[in-house]
């Protein structure tokens, strides 16, 4: 259509958001669609099945171009690239009704004020909204602004003020009629597919129509077997598939039925609290949490009190999370960015479960609703299952180029045909079927389903080592990854925490470590009255429950919870608040216990939490634990040691995970009127807290065997930067003989410039420092051979996001060698791999829930029960040999098909051609049992440094498929010349067997002037048979010289399936060749021919085979010879990090060491850009 636009036709929706997309306007005309409907019925459907494949088609044959403004249709095409396309009409919404219900006019003071979208989007006076409904979400027509926007969330620019002061106080009935309307319910409806429309679906696959074309053709031809044959697979495998899309979608609405029907309390402007159904509920509305059990029914923002919820379903991990209400600010900033803390903690997300709600002082819990419906958290969850976002994988795009190229060889072989048999003098029908039965030939209609059985036998064995696949297409994709991101704790290391010791400190300095080992408690003091309250510790069915640091560190102090709902009326103790108290086992404690009265949570973009409490007869204390670096930052310069950092570093470097702690005593009583500032400013630093965190066993084998195949791993954790520098050599990631270079970034402060600076890390020695034996024993490090590189860098999240920021150029040249990432947020480690894919890396993220790469782990496409990394190189291997069973299959597959090709086109010269009983011998009993077992060998258990091809457009592939087709092609010529130059050729006898068999003889005819015969009407001819047996044996033994074994997948003799079945069908094929049966002959339509005849057609199968085997062996797959052919001809890889690993293997500059560069300062080794023309205009390169 071009780039040329009306104006006003043209507009992106969801600008910037990952599922941008471009939208253009078209106005239906009825010509054009009385012709289209003429077209379709002359056509006999397929240009309404054309219509139906290529959306884009339909609207450009059935309407004009307009403004969005004024189009009935919008073409809808996503950014990304795919250009996926789809149509959508433009609906009204009608507000008519509510004029009679409440007097709705066009100027009525509600629907006037212009400030809120929903507002913008009522045309007047008619009252109605124009609106398109794209993956489940409602765009409705902004009039002001003149473009589509989403509706079902409250209005991104709102500040805190404006929420509370707007709906603190909930929506008049008459607001919440209006959004109803326009909104729609607050429902995720996720409606069972009716089968029929599954079943439509699945057969409207263009492959299903391919298959209809070809039964159709066969049964018109009287090939009758084969034709069943494949209508019973098909059927089988469109019901197979429509039970299973079936069975997810009956699974998918009953996970999200139960959201639709839960009674909330809702408070109005005028009507006060009322009960109602959750799906009347509208951005908005003021949510009246009560101290229940409760299921979100969507997104809400905390006003009032504090909450814990359980988000599970969400992060994959059920330990509570405490929600705070959003402070109320005077500032006009958007209420998301108001402060420097994860807005996220003051939204309750639909589908979280609210386990505590605890109102401030005496009011309730309040809330007021952000999201609705499928804009919720849980909604684009689901959305996410019900349109995943397509595979950009070059193997299948490579499939539909070969398929062409198939169709392409079938229209030669079709005009070759008609011109043979028209030359001929054939009956006109006679012709159109020889040359339609050509593309039957050539695009073999079992292609697609042989390429899947291979991930289907892959995705069975990851099942048995439980890993679960919920996208099985991703496993091929397993089978290119050249990088995998680890998370550390849980992941690398072991899930729980040991508390080794804490070391305290005074105004001397850190005192002696006590160690928690000895069972000595902790002598009373701020210190242990830090550990007893500064946590999100919460009681549920009489257990306390939260985060396993927090757990041990509470459990350390001997101190007790107490149950909610206990009476505690003790004076200055609001009846809401948590309280701690000391056991009886405790040491000597001054105080009764101490009230939580507020909480700032942890976050780990802060990496701290902090806690106002209240010590019960005694003072208001802050408490605050966090980062050690952090939480020192927030203390008063003397109150911190002076050996702080290399006392720190001493823990740090043997692997410890290090928090500190730190209090000051609150002046004043009135904690609610304080900001987070004030009560995070002049602490008086505590101590450290040190936790041992070991590496499992599992972590350094599986590195090491990741390492040696060339495989690039990264350690992406939340945890201090030392300490992950420590793990990443006691688990191989980084060899003792690597030296690690930490970059450090810092933001443009005031008139300097941002800053880079580049530090080798030095090797410290082990100092002894209470226990050694807790310590992560260190072991001698393989040797260095094949490693990228004799250094990686290490940064903090930080420093990454200032690179991102003020040094974009020096970016890629960093993550060339970039290997640990600490202190990340979760929204850094997607950046992190966004970043990683863009130098071509295939990227795998491996984590154990919540904050890996944001919430993908929702989501993800494998799962495995084993709790360690071992699943890794399982499922890469799986990959790999999924992958290379692809290609084998699609070789097979596509030579199998030309075979039978060559061979028709061969006895078409003749106007001669196979019989019905000789192609089902070919299709079913050779083809279809190869493609099922061939596909059933094992990933090899070695991880070799290499990766298999990517794609089928690759040298060794199109060499192996041309090189047997033609030679297949040589050996069919040979035999068709060889045996019309045979002496017993022109016998009137067709039967040239020596044993006189009266049963053949019956069907004697002249070769020269043959007859049809048999009940097939087919030709039978010394040809025929010929052509015949050699097709049929060459098809077994291109499935042997296909069937790769090492070192992707293991040896062919461990496949005993397939073994047995090619032994089998040699056997068969050998015997109908030298069994003299007449019954078998007649019924396959073969005529006798003499032994020696027979003989010289097994040794040109055996020539055949010789000289395939050793030309796949030699020369196919012989990496080496590849390799050295790819230096003659001076080919490099086009991959960008391989581009960057040469540029900077050259560049005497890199890496920079003890420097500190600065972004507006050039000079060699000390400027930003180091830039390289290879990466900032690749696309030349490409």
């Amino acid at each position: 259509m071009g780039d040329h636009f009306e104006k006003g036709q043209h507009a992106l929706l969801n600008e910037g958001e990952e599922n941008e997309m471009e939208i253009f306007g078209y106005r239906s005309q009825a010509c054009r669609k009385a012709l289209c409907l003429a077209g379709s019925i002359f056509s006999f459907g397929i240009l309404s099945l054309v219509f139906y494949w290529r959306p884009a088609w339909h609207v450009w044959a059935n309407c004009v171009p307009c403004s969005l403004q004024e189009a009935d249709v919008v073409l809808l095409k996503t950014t990304d690239e795919f250009q996926t396309y789809s149509r959508k009409k433009v609906m009204w919404i009608y507000l008519s009704a509510l004029s009679s219900t409440f007097g709705l006019t066009p100027d009525h003071p509600l629907i006037t004020d212009e400030e809120y979208i929903i507002n913008r989007a009522i045309r007047k006076p008619e009252l109605k909204v124009r609106c398109i409904k794209v993956q489940k979400i409602r765009y409705v027509w902004n009039n002001l602004e003149g473009q589509f926007q989403k509706i079902g969330s409250l209005e991104d620019w709102l500040s805190s003020a404006k929420i509370h002061l707007k709906f603190g106080s909930g929506l008049t009935t008459e607001e919440q009629e209006i959004r109803r309307l326009i909104c729609g319910p607050n429902t995720i409806d996720v409606e069972v597919t009716p089968i029929w429309k599954l079943l439509i679906k699945e057969v409207l696959n263009p492959f299903y129509i391919f298959q209809l074309f070809s039964v159709c053709l066969w049964f018109s031809e009287d090939y009758k077997e084969y034709a069943f044959a494949i209508i019973i697979m098909s059927v089988i495998s469109i019901a197979l598939t429509v039970y299973d899309l079936r069975e997810q979608s009956v699974k998918l609405h009953h996970l999200v039925e139960s959201h639709n029907s839960i009674t909330v309390s809702v408070c109005g402007r005028r009507a006060g609290v009322q009960e109602l159904e959750s799906r009347f509920l509208v951005p908005g509305d003021l949510l009246i949490l009560t101290g229940n059990k409760v299921q979100m029914p969507c997104d809400a923002i905390l006003i009032d009190g504090s909450c814990v919820v359980d988000e599970g379903m969400l992060t994959g991990e059920s330990i509570p999370v405490t929600k705070t209400p959003l402070p109320l600010m005077d500032s006009c900033v958007p209420w998301k960015t108001q402060s420097e803390a994860d807005y996220k903690r003051h939204v309750l997300f639909c589908g979280t479960e609210v386990i505590q709600a605890k109102g401030a002082g005496s009011g309730p819990v309040r809330a007021v609703v952000l999201q609705t419906g499928f804009n919720t958290a849980k909604g684009d969850l689901v959305r996410s299952i019900l349109y995943p976002k397509p595979m950009n994988f070059k193997l299948y795009r490579d499939a539909i180029r070969f398929l062409l190229c198939l169709v392409g060889i079938a229209t030669i072989g079709m005009i070759y045909t008609l011109c043979v048999y028209v030359l001929s003098g054939e009956a006109p029908e006679e012709v159109v079927k020889k040359a339609l039965d050509v593309i039957t030939i050539a695009v073999p209609p079992a292609l697609p389903a042989a390429l899947t059985t291979g991930i289907i036998y892959a995705q069975r064995r990851l099942k048995k080592r439980g890993i679960f696949c919920i996208s099985p297409q991703r496993i091929n994709v397993c089978g290119q990854v050249n990088l995998v991101c680890f998370d550390k704790t849980g992941t690398l290391t072991k899930d729980g925490l040991d508390l080794w010791g804490v070391l305290p400190c005074d105004k001397n300095g850190f005192q002696e470590v006590h160690s928690f080992a000895s069972g000595k408690v902790l002598p009373w003091g701020p210190l242990s009255a830090a550990m007893a309250s500064c946590h999100s510790l919460v009681v549920l069915d009489e257990t306390i429950q939260g985060d396993p640091l927090d757990l041990k560190m509470f459990e350390a102090t001997n101190w007790e919870m107490a149950m909610p709902g206990d009476d505690f009326h003790i004076k200055g103790v609001p009846a809401y608040a948590m309280i701690v108290k000391p056991c009886k086992a405790a040491s000597q404690v001054s105080v009764e216990g101490i009230a939580v009265l507020h909480q700032f949570p942890f976050s780990s973009s802060l990496q701290r939490m902090t806690v106002i409490v209240q010590e019960i007869g005694g003072d208001q204390l802050v408490f605050m634990k966090g980062a050690p670096e952090r939480v020192a930052s927030f203390c008063q310069p003397e109150t911190v040691p002076t050996s702080f950092i290399s006392d720190l570093q001493i823990y740090t470097t043997q692997g410890f995970r290090v928090i500190a702690l730190a209090y000051k005593k609150l002046e004043t009583d009135h904690h609610t009127t304080l900001t987070r500032e004030k009560v995070e400013s002049d602490l008086i630093f505590l101590g450290l807290l040190i936790l041992e965190n070991r590496l499992k066993n599992e972590t350094k084998p599986v590195l090491e065997e990741l390492i040696s195949a060339q495989i690039k791993t990264v350690m992406i954790t939340g945890d201090n930067l030392q300490t992950a520098i420590t793990v990443a050599r006691k688990s191989g990631m980084v060899s003792e003989s690597q030296k690690v270079i930490l970059i450090e970034a810092n933001e443009t402060m005031g008139s300097s410039s941002a800053s880079i600076s580049w530090k080798l890390v030095e090797e410290k020695k082990q100092i002894a420092y209470g226990n050694q034996d807790n310590f992560i024993n260190i072991r001698e490090e393989v040797s260095d051979n094949g490693r990228e590189g004799s250094y990686h860098f290490a940064l903090s999240g930080k420093s990454f996001h200032v690179i991102s920021q003020h040094f974009s150029s020096l970016l890629p040249k960093i993550l060339i060698n970039g290997t640990i990432f600490a202190r990340m947020s979760p929204g850094q480690k997607s950046s992190l791999v966004e970043e990683f894919q863009k130098l071509d890396y295939f990227v795998g993220m491996c984590g154990d829930g919540a904050n890996d790469c944001g919430e993908a782990s929702v989501a993800s496409p494998f799962t495995s029960k084993t709790p360690n990394i071992e699943c890794v190189p399982h499922l890469i291997k799986e990959g790999r040999a999924a992958l290379v069973t692809s290609f084998c299959m699609f070789k097979y597959m596509a030579v199998y098909s030309m075979i039978q090709y060559i061979g028709v086109l061969l006895l078409y010269w003749k106007t001669n051609s196979l019989s019905n009983y000789q192609f089902l011998f070919q299709d079913l009993a050779i083809t279809t049992l190869i493609g099922v077992t061939m596909n059933l060998n094992g990933a090899y258990p070695k991880l070799v440094p290499f990766r298999p091809a990517g794609r089928l457009i690759s040298p060794p592939l199109l060499v192996s498929v041309i090189f047997n087709i033609l030679l297949s092609l040589a050996m069919h010529i040979v035999g068709f010349i060889l045996i019309q130059k045979q002496p017993w050729y022109s016998m009137e006898v067709h039967s040239a067997c020596t044993v006189k068999n009266e049963s053949i003889s019956k069907l004697t005819i002249s070769p020269t002037a043959p007859e049809k015969t048999g009940s097939n009407g087919v030709f039978t001819s010394f040809e025929n048979t010929t052509i015949w047996f050699l097709g049929t044996i060459n098809s077994i033994i291109v499935a042997f010289i296909f069937s790769k074994g090492k070192p992707f997948r293991q040896p062919i003799y461990t496949n005993y399936v397939f073994v047995l079945v090619l032994i089998t069908q040699l056997g068969v094929c050998l015997f109908i060749l030298f069994a003299d049966t007449p019954e078998l002959y007649r019924s396959l339509d073969l005529l006798c021919t003499p032994v020696l005849w027979r003989v010289y057609m097994v040794i040109m199968l055996g020539c055949n085979f010789i000289v395939s085997l050793v030309v796949e062996e030699a020369i196919i797959e012989n990496r080496a010879l590849w390799m050295a052919i790819k230096r003659c001809f001076g080919y490099r890889s086009k991959s960008q990090y391989r581009i960057w690993q040469r540029n900077l293997a050259n560049d005497s500059c890199w890496p920079p060491l003890n420097q500190t560069s600065y972004s507006d300062i050039a000079g060699c080794g000390r400027e930003v850009s180091y830039s390289n023309p290879v990466f900032e205009s690749h696309e030349e390169q490409l």
